[in-house]
């Protein structure tokens, strides 16, 4: 482009930068508006071959426009030029180019496009492994578009439930109508639009009879909620959705700390309002910058004030795009001519001045780098060329079904539009609007070279790619989809599918229904990692637990941990300590002294009934009948496959009545487990099973000093080591279990949760005096380690067996329990599965997670799953799975991890590093 498309009015006030220079944009200008009204053509670079790229569109389905917004932890990359709206001091910058945007050194890739065509990777990067590594460092310098950001992201990201009658997706005038229809009816209404404004179409096609403002005003005074700025990502089962709303635009700073929100709504009705996307036409060079969408055109016309092109070529299928050519003349830009594909007489009146060409189309453009310059046409079979600095086409309308199919939606065919529309679906959500009734426009058969008539724009993916691919074998559309990959961008083929499975229909002689769809998949935008994990978004996306003790934690200010729905301190550092000094202080004050934990998260189930015993037999793989009264014993459960699914403590409290504890991470499952056995395999049992998780707090409290702190706390002497005894503890009835998971003399003391802060301070208070203090997860990892108890999700990894883990002498002899028939199978008597071993460290840390190998170049034969130093002697012990590891004690080896460029030497012992006999836990 020659220059700004738009008049200066003395409203450009709002300053942002584009790859290092500033301009000036208005108020409500998208960054795509505001480059094209500074007269910016050239915005972007393509993924293989690095072809200059321009503004094709004006919505959320532009494949082009890519940039990185933002600064430091701020910098979100690829997000989508006509999806930001400008801000005081926005920086942006192109992206996927070196060193600059208008000389990009790797579009030299272009010349080879002949040699790159669809699937050339699967082609050319084979041979010794030895030349991977040469392939793979070239593919990750090319890999990717924008780069991530380095720094740490300053903002937090929040997590909302939401809940309604009716929620309507779209503010355009079906969903406004609906909306209010449904708030006028006395339903609770929510109305989501991914837009700044309400209005849809309306902002681009003005309708006097529709006031947006004044209707969504009227939603409001009913009761119904409005979210801006909030696109509908994901619909799942049950007319769940999730919504994510930007609170901010993408690199600004958010006022009140929070930069965007996952809204998970659960809604009695679903209406889809989502509209049209425009489809674009295959022809020779159609991705030149200057090359856009009729209805884009319209609306940088209508809605900003901005003038695309001067000398304007129009080429359409269909009656919309005579539409942009009066916006075109209205806001002063010639229209040289008006492509029509269809037959004579077909198309509406143009406007006065305006040629029609009948059974025309474009066959390519020729131009700069930064515009158009030629446009050439086949009319009537006839080449001609105009002058041109704009193309605009319209190749028909495609309905945006995404959410309907993600709610398991059907799609029917509709001829005349060429286009899938929404049918039949299971859920409550019916579509509405123009997504359910796309304007009639027959198919354009391509002309031009295939080789540059691009059909995926952000990855390249051309006509003759999909010749190629189909030529090969790929005649399953989803084959199709992999291999060339096709849609499988940024934008997830939004403007590209049909025009591929036209192309496809084609070679296969089928029609386009024949030859099949792919499956739309949540979610329908792009969603930062930030939003679903971040920091704040922990604290509301799943339902969080305060443990009951909360609050007495917080006045120590420790590390928190997240620990499934909870949060659990991890360490209480004092005077500045670091978290490993912390917790290597926590855990010798455990090994000389004393020191209570918060434990109150573990999994707990109270059993009782004469048929309390029995179910505990199927549900535990060891012995449970026999325990007496007063006494625990420690146990873990198994899948029916015979792997382990958790372990925990059983405990008879009295004749009939039983605990099981089990891990925190586990709690949910193993409440499953035991339902699914009570309730399906032994529903003839007399017996209840209750989970009292949160009925009771739990404190750990373990040291040499231990029994005699917790005997003058309760007036009586501790029971001994895995017995159980009721008692009072600062006035309040406790349970107290003898059990250790240090490998110190250890106790867990279960009270109910609304009196457990008295039973805690008074402990607190009793062992600080004897020098003890709290430890936190991280202590409890250090001594876990030393002690070589297993975890969930460490070496309990779903495919340990009670053997591989040095359990199976503990296993009930006589049998049935869940999972010994799994156990009998041959392949789990291996002697070559992974075994639970113990590593000492020969020249230093151990990594964690690192493979076992006994040289270099060699296959791994197992991994470290816990590391640690030990506590009181000092050097590096790890807990490890090793291939046939039982019978390999005195063996050293290499612990290597590449990715961290980290090995070491270890000798494998016993996972039992601290009193292996276990004489310090018994009296």
């Amino acid at each position: 482009m020659s220059g700004p498309s738009r008049s200066a009015t003395g409203e450009e006030t709002i300053p942002f930068t584009f790859d290092g220079t500033t301009y000036h944009a208005r108020q409500g200008d998208t960054l795509a508006a505001a480059l094209l009204a500074n007269g910016i053509g050239l915005v972007g670079r393509s993924f293989k071959y690095h072809r200059p790229r321009g503004i094709m569109t004006a919505g959320i389905e532009e494949p082009n426009a890519l940039v990185t917004v933002g600064t430091g932890g701020r910098t979100e990359p690829n997000t989508r030029a006509t999806d930001v709206f400008v801000y005081p001091g926005m920086v942006a910058k192109s992206q996927n180019r070196w060193p600059s945007l208008s000389f990009d050194v790797a579009s030299i890739f272009g010349l080879a496009a002949p040699a790159l065509g669809a699937g050339f990777y699967y082609k050319t990067f084979f041979g010794p492994a030895k030349h991977w590594m040469l392939y793979e460092g070239f593919i990750r310098r090319a890999a990717g578009l924008g780069n991530a950001p380095t720094e740490a992201d300053p903002d937090n990201f929040s997590h909302k439930a939401g809940f309604c009658d009716v929620l309507v997706v779209g503010a355009g005038p079906a969903g406004l109508k609906a909306a209010l229809a449904a708030a006028e009816a006395g339903k609770r209404v929510m109305l989501v639009e991914q837009d700044a404004v309400p209005g849809g179409s309306l902002l681009r096609d003005p309708d006097p009879a529709i006031d947006p403002a004044a209707m969504i005003e009227r939603i409001k005074a009913l009761g119904g909620e409005v979210l801006l700025r909030t696109t509908a990502s994901g619909y799942w089962d049950h007319n769940f959705l999730t919504l994510t709303q930007r609170l901010v635009e993408p690199g600004a700073v958010p006022p009140q700390g929070f930069a965007q929100r996952l809204w998970h709504v659960r809604a009695g009705r679903v209406v889809l309002a989502t509209g049209l996307i425009e489809r674009p036409v295959p022809f020779a060079n159609n991705d030149h910058p200057g090359v856009m969408l009729s209805q884009a055109v319209r609306s940088y016309v209508r809605r900003w004030g901005v003038l695309p092109g001067k000398r304007v070529v129009i080429a359409t299928n269909n009656d919309d795009a005579y539409l942009t050519a009066e916006a075109l003349v209205a806001a002063g830009a010639e229209v040289v001519a008006l492509l029509d594909a269809r037959a004579p007489g077909s198309g509406p009146t143009a406007p006065a001045g305006v040629q029609v060409f009948y059974d025309a189309k474009p066959a390519k453009v020729i131009g700069r780098k930064h515009a158009l310059r030629k446009v050439t046409a086949v009319i009537g079979g006839s080449e001609h060329s105009f002058d041109a600095d704009l193309l605009a086409v319209s190749g028909g309308f495609v309905p945006v079904a995404h959410l309907h199919m993600q709610a398991g939606g059907k799609l029917t065919w509709n001829e005349a539009a060429q286009a899938f529309i929404p049918g039949e679906t299971p859920q409550a959500c019916e579509t509405v609007g123009a997504a359910l009734n796309p304007p009639s426009a027959p198919a354009i058969a391509p002309a031009g070279k295939a080789k540059t008539s691009f059909v995926d724009f952000q990855n390249d993916v051309s006509l003759a790619d999909i010749d190629l691919a189909w030529q090969e074998g790929y005649r399953s559309v989803e084959h199709l989809k992999r291999y060339t990959t096709l849609g499988m961008a940024t934008d997830q083929g939004k403007t590209s599918n049909m025009v591929a499975l036209s192309r496809l229909a084609e070679k296969q002689n089928l029609t386009v229904p024949e030859a099949g769809l792919t499956t739309f998949r949540p979610p329908f935008t792009p969603v930062t990692m930030g939003l679903m994990a971040g920091a704040g978004a922990r604290h509301a996306g799943a339902h969080v637990r305060r443990i009951p003790l909360h609050s007495l934690h917080e006045v120590h200010d420790p590390i928190w941990q997240p620990l499934g729905y909870w949060f659990r301190p991890r360490a209480y550092p004092v005077n500045g300590e670091t978290l490993q000094q912390a917790a290597l202080r926590e855990a010798r004050t455990v090994r000389t002294v004393a020191g209570l934990s918060d434990v109150s998260t573990l999994g707990k189930f109270e059993v009782s009934g004469p048929g309390a015993a029995a179910l505990l037999e199927l549900v535990c793989a060891t012995t449970v009948g026999k325990l007496a009264v007063g006494r625990g014993r420690y146990t873990f459960m198994c899948r029916e496959d015979g792997f382990v699914n958790d372990d925990g403590t059983v405990w008879r409290l009295a004749e009939n009545r039983y605990l099981l504890t089990s891990s925190t991470g586990g709690a949910d499952r193993m409440a499953h487990f035991i339902s699914y056995v009570r309730n399906s395999l032994r529903p003839d049992l007399r017996c209840s099973v209750v989970n009292v998780q949160e009925h009771y707090a739990g404190i750990a409290l373990a040291g040499p000093k231990a029994r005699a702190i917790l005997a003058s706390l309760i007036g009586a002497e501790p029971p001994r080591h895995m017995g159980y005894a009721p008692g009072v503890l600062a006035g309040v009835p406790v349970h107290v279990l003898a059990a250790s998971y240090s490998g110190e003399r250890a106790f867990e003391i279960h009270v109910e949760a609304t009196h457990a802060a008295a039973v805690w301070q008074a402990i607190e208070h009793a062992t600080r005096a004897e020098g003890g203090a709290p430890y936190g997860l991280e202590a409890m990892e250090l001594l876990r380690i030393e002690k070589g108890h297993v975890v969930v999700g460490g070496e309990v990894d779903g495919r340990s067996t009670p053997h591989d883990l040095g359990l199976g002498g503990m296993l009930n002899k006589a049998g049935g329990f869940i999972g010994a028939a799994g156990l009998t199978r041959p392949a789990l008597s291996a002697p070559n599965r992974n075994n639970l071993v113990g590593l000492v460290g020969l020249d230093g840390p151990i990594p964690e997670g690192g493979m076992l190998i006994q040289r270099a170049g060699q296959s791994p034969q197992g991994h470290v799953t816990a590391a640690a130093r030990r506590i009181l002697e000092g050097g590096a012990i790890a807990l490890a799975l090793l291939q046939g590891g039982h019978k390999r004690h005195g063996e050293e080896l290499i612990v290597t991890s590449p990715t961290r460029g980290e090995r070491a030497r270890v000798r494998v012992t016993a996972p039992h590093f601290y009193d292996p006999a276990g004489e310090r836990y018994r009296d």
